[in-house]
């Protein structure tokens, strides 16, 4: 396929996956029809099952694609700086659409089984990821890793019920914790000095 074609397609999808994302944020999935998308997307009926055969399947593009960015800023970037400006972007007003949609993804869970196979692997994938990280050793590294995952949801879900947070001292707060976690305890000499003596 030509690369015209190639960036064509790219950009009619995200234009669909756009408008997809917008209307689940406003009116939710169920109460969000398929005309609803194709109003708000501006293309034809046709054109959006050309690319997507059901709502079901945008929203498992669109939770796809965002476990796969947070992925690659985990890969590519420090994983706490990586994270800790994820908890700060919480509280950008920009997101606010983004984290509406975020919990009715985590509701929508309970009743399919494909989207809960997504999410699941939005959290298992960058715990495996990160299982490598040093730590001490009486600290399990999956249980670190999801509990800081917990953290994230549980500020996303404060987040969208009240508007007052400080997400900068909250960042602030959690990257103090997850270094210090992330910090070996010093090597002890004879009666309990450093090795270096004190």
């Amino acid at each position: 396929m030509p690369k015209v074609d190639d960036a064509h397609f790219a950009a009619r999808r995200r234009q669909i996956l756009d408008a997809a994302a917008a209307c689940f944020a406003r009116e939710g999935f169920h109460r969000t029809s398929v005309q609803d998308i194709v109003r708000e997307s501006g293309v034809s009926a046709g054109l959006v099952y050309r690319y997507f055969t059901s709502k079901d399947d945008m929203i498992a593009a669109i939770v796809t694609e965002r476990h796969e960015q947070r992925e690659r800023r985990l890969r590519e970037e420090d994983p706490v700086t990586a994270y800790t400006d994820l908890l700060r972007g919480l509280g950008d007003p920009a997101t606010r659409d983004a984290l509406r949609l975020s919990l009715q993804v985590w509701a929508e869970t309970v009743r399919s089984e494909r989207i809960r196979d997504l999410v699941r692997s939005g959290v298992d994938r960058p715990a495996r990821l990160l299982a490598g990280a040093a730590l001490p050793p009486d600290l399990d590294a999956d249980s670190v890793i999801r509990i800081f995952i917990a953290i994230y949801q549980g500020l996303l879900l404060q987040t969208v019920l009240d508007d007052t947070l400080d997400h900068a001292a909250l960042a602030a707060t959690a990257e103090h914790l997850l270094r210090t976690a992330l910090t070996p305890p010093p090597e002890r000499g004879p009666a309990g000095e450093g090795m270096m003596g004190s």
